[in-house]
């Protein structure tokens, strides 16, 4: 293994329990933003934690869609090699391994079964992959596939086991499944199935609760058998299809090397030159992360066109689809870095989720692989709002439009008193402060798009409307505040008490969410050096807390107080621009600080390399930006705020072969005291998203100090006042 793949460590945020998150993430092998996704399972439920770095015992290669453990997986299967008598249940085919042995790549895993004498291998593609099994041990040697809890169906015909799961968790169409095929390069000499109790019979096929099936095979001299795997949410036909395209009569190693490619080509995109081997372990590590999500969902039909199953509709209709996102998670970072990186295949998402709105008659908040309705807000207003800003039409907009103006006017939970009020009052609705600030930054969003297509009504209206968070404002205390419906403030008001009118936090994480109007904000509380005051007390204070109407310690709450950054949460995405809201005020130096003690705290390659849920790729991409030295602090508005860059040099590879050179004279030092701009000095705190594009060379001089400088209003980042 070569190039940049060889820094990639998929263990990074496993080192995970239900109580403590250092990621939530699993050691996922598949394609960039593949359909399907295969992980070692080493826990014998395979519920939610479904695999741990320390654990001991295998109990299948799974085949597996979860975004996070809180969501939970879909269409999932267990594929296990065994010897010897017949015991399919999961305790009784286990098998040890030695985990500092068994090697994990985005493109390839490989694991050496101690018991059955068995070495597992494969290698993945978009929606399909080869196992390799080489059997040392030839008593009894068999393959069991095994479903979870769900109906599902199994046929054994010559070489090929063939049929599907229902198994889900949520969010999913009664008629949804996950179709698969398995044709092996051997012949069965002794096939049955199996159900929920594992008790085995000889059938060729059944249809039931939890049916599994076991298939001896008759093993070349070799001993290696090898296995064709395809997946399919449209049909077993369709799966058969996907095997044929994407595999055909393509060997394991081409397979493997096909992969590895994808992924150098995806990493290439972001090409850095440090001498510090750690630190480029972490980057392309989190790079590697904000490739997975979200999971390409449409298939290519016989005549080469993009068909999905509905989760909005159920039907197999025409065009895009891409699912496992939550929009409230990912619109900060991850999805911003797909406009720099890789725009158009970002309006292809954004058709996809406008052909779920087409479908469902709904945008989605939460897609896994239907809607969830997790999270706050609507915020994919921003996504959409923010592509078009830059630039990124290949989706129909007028469609997007007419359901973003749906969000504005309509189809938000508890509209009525929104628009009656202001704001969603605390004492009929749950965080109604959260919900309020990401409703208001939606219908930001949505009046900067409805402006650049020429809907100006709209425009004024949703502009004015954005300024509402100052009802929320208490400037008794210098606090957001939970309203009620006769106005009255929430009662009592503790600044550490978490829930309530905020989610996931309290008002020290979530009071801030307005990204849009900072310097305005900074009015409400006295103006910029006040609101600078304020912030520096959250970065520094106790990481003190209350559990508040959650009644008991959650685990976002123990990883700030873990953190060491006072109240700032990196672990969650409500705290993600908080340093960066120096720069809007002027105070870039803070910035620099403290995203450059971050970058250095919290993150790392290892197993336990994250300070919280990593979340489809957004915790990662924070990463990857912050290294970048730059931030998309308020997505909907082409720019970005100037932070302090990590290392020597970095070529981004734009589109259209040109590149983006950033570079750091002393990337030792957090401070710059200077920016040119292909060689002239650039005196704003923000470089346009223009600029990106255009490519060029971003040149920082670095400082051991922080450096004063008076900035004026047009030198600091947007604010809408």
């Amino acid at each position: 293994m070569t190039g940049r793949i060889r820094y990639v460590n998929p263990l990074q945020g496993t080192d995970s329990v239900f109580e403590f998150s250092t990621g939530n993430t699993l050691p996922l092998v598949s394609r960039p933003f593949g359909m399907a996704s295969w992980c070692p399972q080493t826990t014998s439920d395979g519920e939610r934690w479904i695999f741990h770095p320390s654990d001991r015992w295998f109990y299948g290669l799974r085949l597996t869609h979860q975004p996070s453990p809180w969501i939970s997986d879909y269409g999932r299967l267990a594929l296990m090699p065994t010897t010897g008598p017949l015991r399919p249940a999961p305790r009784d085919r286990a098998s040890s391994f030695i985990p500092d042995e068994m090697v994990i790549e985005p493109s390839y895993l490989r694991v050496d079964l101690l018991r059955s004498q068995t070495t597992l291998e494969l290698a993945p593609t978009t929606r399909c992959a080869v196992l390799r099994l080489s059997f040392r041990d030839r008593d009894e040697p068999r393959l069991v596939l095994a479903p979870f809890p769900g109906e599902s169906s199994v046929r054994i015909d010559g070489r090929r086991i063939s049929g599907y799961t229902r198994s889900n968790n949520g969010g999913v169409p009664d008629n949804f499944a996950q179709y698969f095929v398995l044709e092996l390069d051997c012949d069965i000499d002794d096939f049955g199935v199996f159900g929920p109790d594992f008790t085995t019979r000889s059938a060729e096929t059944e249809t039931g609760e939890q049916v599994g099936c076991y298939a001896g095979l008759a093993l070349p001299e070799s001993g290696v058998v090898n296995v064709r795997i395809g997946t399919s949410f449209i049909s077993v036909e369709q799966a058969l299809l996907n095997v044929a395209t994407e595999i055909g009569d393509t060997d394991f190693d081409s397979v493997r090397a096909a992969a590895e490619t994808d992924w150098e080509d995806q990493l290439g995109r972001i090409e850095v030159e440090d001498d510090d081997e750690t630190k480029l372990a972490t980057f392309y590590t989190c790079l590697y992360r904000t490739f997975l999500f979200p999971h390409t969902w449409h298939e290519y039909d016989s005549a080469g066109l993009q068909v999905h199953f509905s989760p909005g509709n159920g039907k197999i209709v025409p065009g895009p689809m891409y699912c496992d996102v939550g929009f409230w998670d990912v619109f900060r970072t991850s999805l911003p870095l797909y406009s720099v990186l890789m725009p158009d295949l970002l309006g292809e998402m954004i058709q996809g989720w406008v052909n779920f709105y087409r479908e469902s008659g709904a945008l989605p908040r939460w897609l896994s692989p239907g809607e969830r309705h997790a999270m706050p807000g609507t915020l994919i207003d921003v996504v959409i709002a923010d592509a078009y800003a830059k630039g990124i039409d290949n989706f129909d907009v007028a469609l997007a439009y007419q359901a973003l103006r749906g969000h504005a006017f309509a189809d938000r939970p508890g509209t009525p008193d929104y628009l009656r009020r202001g704001y969603l009052p605390h004492d009929k609705y749950g965080e109604s402060v959260s919900n309020t600030l990401d409703y208001l930054y939606g219908d930001f969003s949505i009046s900067e798009l409805a402006r650049r297509l020429g809907h100006g009504d709209d425009a004024q209206t949703l502009s004015q409307r954005a300024g509402n968070y100052a009802l929320l404002f208490d400037s008794s205390i210098g606090f957001m505040r939970g309203r009620n419906d006769d106005g009255s403030w929430q009662q009592p008001f503790d600044s550490l008490r978490w829930g309530d009118p905020f989610c996931e936090g309290s008002v020290w994480q979530c009071g801030w969410a307005v990204p849009y109007d900072i310097r305005g904000l900074a009015g409400l509380m006295g103006g910029a050096d006040a609101l600078v005051g304020r912030l520096d007390e959250l970065m520094t204070m106790p990481a003190t807390f209350k559990v508040g109407s959650y009644g008991y310690e959650i685990h976002e709450m123990s990883e700030m107080a873990a953190g060491g950054l006072g109240q700032f949460a990196i672990s969650n995405q409500p705290s993600f621009h908080i340093p960066f809201m120096y720069a809007a005020l002027g105070r870039p130096d803070r910035t620099q600080y403290w995203v450059r003690r971050t970058l250095a705290h919290s993150f790392s390659a290892e197993p336990d390399g994250l300070p919280g849920d990593e979340d489809n790729g957004s915790l990662a991409a924070w990463y990857v930006w912050g290294a970048l030295g730059l931030y998309p602090l308020c997505p909907g508005v082409p720019e970005y705020v100037f932070g302090s860059p990590l290392f020597r040099r970095v070529t981004v590879h734009l589109p259209g072969d040109r590149e983006l050179v950033i570079e750091a004279d002393v990337p030792e030092h957090s401070y710059w005291s200077e920016v040119s701009v292909n060689g002239v000095a650039h005196d704003r705190l923000v470089l346009s998203h223009a600029d990106v594009m255009a490519g060029g060379t971003v040149h920082f001089t670095m400082s051991a100090e922080p450096v004063a400088r008076a900035y004026s209003a047009d030198q600091l980042p947007y604010s809408l006042s």
